[in-house]
């Protein structure tokens, strides 16, 4: 069955690059390990998933908050058609 989850952050980040450049060394390391927690409660590892983080217009970035889309529960196919 496909699966779509999404994981924010505790704090008010509009994007990676902002979650980057302000977030604490334990914040970005408690939200990375959250994101792989995340995962694996959703027994995603083994058969395999895909992370997404949309950042910026040009990004396809929606919602001005940080958050990681975390796809699997079948094929997620190509990123990138050849």
């Amino acid at each position: 069955m496909p699966t779509h989850i999404l994981v924010l952050p505790k704090g008010a980040y509009v994007s990676w690059d902002d979650f980057s450049a302000r977030a604490s060394a334990e914040e970005i390391a408690g939200f990375v390990r959250a994101v792989g927690h995340v995962a694996r409660e959703a027994g995603l590892v083994e058969p395999g998933y895909r992370l997404l983080v949309n950042t910026g217009r040009d990004g396809g970035q929606e919602v001005p908050h940080l958050h990681v889309h975390i796809f699997g529960g079948g094929s997620t196919g190509r990123m990138i058609s050849r």
